[in-house]
This record gives C-alpha cells, sequence and structure tokens, in this order.
C-alpha cells in the first residue's frame, strides 16, 4: 500500500503572517503563528478522528461532529475530546519552507522561534 510522507512542505514562512491559523486540509494540520512563534497542530479531533475547523469569528477550532471545541493552541475548551489537539514537530528547511512532521508529537508550547 502507498502511503503519503508523514512530512509536510508547508512553504515559506511569509506564507503565515503573525496571528494567524492556516488549516492544510490535505495534509490535516493547521499552521499557527502567533507572538511566541510557529508550531503545527494536527486538524483532526482527538474524540473521533473528525476533521476540525478554524472558526475566526469565534477564536477557536471547533469538530463539527460532536462539539468538541479547540483554543489555537490546541487546548480543549468544551466538548467530549478527551485530549487537547497534538502539536506537531515543526522546523525550517534549508530553503526556508516551514516543515512539520506529522508522525512525530512534542510537547504542548515547544514555539519555533524564527
Amino acid at each position: 500500500l502507498f502511503e503519503p510522507s508523514p512530512i509536510v512542505n508547508a512553504g515559506a514562512l511569509d506564507r503565515y503572517p503573525p496571528g494567524s491559523v492556516t488549516l492544510d486540509v490535505n495534509s490535516a494540520i493547521y499552521l499557527v503563528h502567533i507572538a511566541e512563534g510557529y508550531f503545527s497542530l494536527s486538524a483532526i479531533c482527538t474524540h473521533l478522528g473528525c476533521m476540525t475547523a478554524w472558526k475566526p469569528e469565534l477564536g477557536m477550532i471547533a469538530c463539527p461532529c460532536h462539539g468538541s471545541r479547540f483554543n489555537q493552541e490546541g487546548q480543549k475548551l468544551a466538548g467530549p475530546a478527551p485530549k487537547p489537539l497534538p502539536w506537531l514537530k515543526t522546523w525550517v528547511s534549508d530553503d526556508g519552507d516551514l516543515m512539520v512532521d506529522r508522525s512525530v508529537t512534542v510537547p504542548q508550547f515547544q514555539f519555533l522561534r524564527v
């Protein structure tokens, strides 16, 4: 069976302005750029695996299936999800692109500062 690489090239850092939360639907990750730095989250709800959605008008990530809610750092705010959204390994390639490894989780609040 073919499985796509867990490593995602998310493109140039300037694609993610400060204060942005960007969903990459194809790889099911969020790329977040806040004052502390860059980080990435899994976009898959920890309840039953539904794809979540960023709701900018509410400032939160919401699961459409069973109502779980998360803040932009992936911490659970409400709903049946048992855990926060996992933080994923994020780094800058030699070419200056933002890279994410979906197979490697990191501790929360491990920001990429560039």
